[in-house]
């Protein structure tokens, strides 16, 4: 047994295909098939059942692929450890990003990482807070860049900026001349919201309840992107994140008013694992995507 096996046998898992399984793992399909047979043979026990077609692990299987996880990420300590006591800013990072905001901070913050840590190599992953705290979990991500909610209590997280929602309403609103609208104003209104699995959404709804305001049940979007254009086509207002808004705060049929008493926003931070011992360079990324974000919203 090796770590290569440990690999193939965690990827399968992850997977439940074995094609799919062999080009995670960069091999061919017979040879990721041949070594979990050789790993059966090796522990005198079958971990897969071989009459189905689908990938189905016995219980001594799925209790090996548990144990093989945790061995992998022991693997990526012991390869942290070794990098320059966790100061070097050097090899590969992989990050992930929250869907809201990902496309507004990468095209910030890319060019100026790779400039100030040319030797660098980065691997950028988008997805939600429940899938990038699994990655986390499990040491397929070094870091994520996300909103601080509940599920990332338990991370450590390195504060990057916080982040004010603005008001985005169409054109035609009588809002669209205002600078700025206190949330009590919301009071009996409904919002366009993303859909369930989003932590913004469960934030801008914290704030839109606490000022008697709803999401309308209607209509869920997967981006926000949809939620803007859902607005700039007449269809209602919404919570945009600062960061995601023009800077002239009037654009493509959107006017973007701030919101007051009191200002609804977010804490977005760069979140490891407890006991990293990479602390050093996460806190050198940190500080330049929060250089960027002050810059930029300045």
């Amino acid at each position: 047994m090796n770590i290569r096996d440990l690999e193939y046998l965690v990827a399968l898992a992850e997977h439940q295909h074995f094609r799919k399984a062999a080009e995670a793992c960069f091999v061919s399909q017979p040879t990721l098939s041949g070594q979990i047979r050789k790993l059966e043979d090796s522990l005198g026990v079958p971990l897969l059942e071989r009459n189905s077609r689908r990938v189905l692990f016995t219980d001594a299987g799925m209790r090996l692929v548990k144990q093989a996880q945790n061995v992998l990420l022991e693997v990526k300590v012991l390869k942290e450890m070794a990098s320059d006591h966790g100061e070097s800013m050097s090899g590969p990072l992989h990050i992930g990003f929250i869907p809201t905001v990902g496309p507004y901070l990468l095209p910030l913050i890319v060019r100026e990482i790779k400039s100030q840590f040319p030797e660098l190599e980065l691997f950028l992953y988008e997805a939600q807070t429940h899938d990038l705290v699994q990655r986390l979990e499990e040491g397929k991500i070094d870091c994520a860049v996300m909103a601080s909610v509940r599920e990332t209590s338990h991370l450590v997280e390195i504060e990057v900026y916080h982040e004010p929602m603005w008001l985005a309403v169409p054109d035609a609103h009588p809002w669209s001349a205002k600078e700025e609208v206190p949330m009590l104003e919301l009071n009996g209104l409904s919002l366009l919201m993303l859909a369930d699995g989003h932590c913004l959404r469960d934030q801008a709804l914290g704030f839109c309840f606490a000022a008697g305001a709803s999401d309308d049940t209607r209509f869920k979007a997967t981006s926000l992107e949809t939620v803007r254009n859902m607005v700039a086509a007449g269809n209602g207002i919404t919570l945009i994140p600062e960061l995601a808004i023009p800077k002239s705060r009037q654009e493509a049929g959107v006017h973007y008013l701030k919101a007051t008493d009191p200002v609804p926003s977010r804490e977005i931070s760069l979140s490891h694992r407890p006991g990293s011992p990479l602390k050093a360079r996460y806190q050198k990324l940190a500080t330049v995507i929060s250089q960027c974000v002050n810059d930029t919203l300045s």
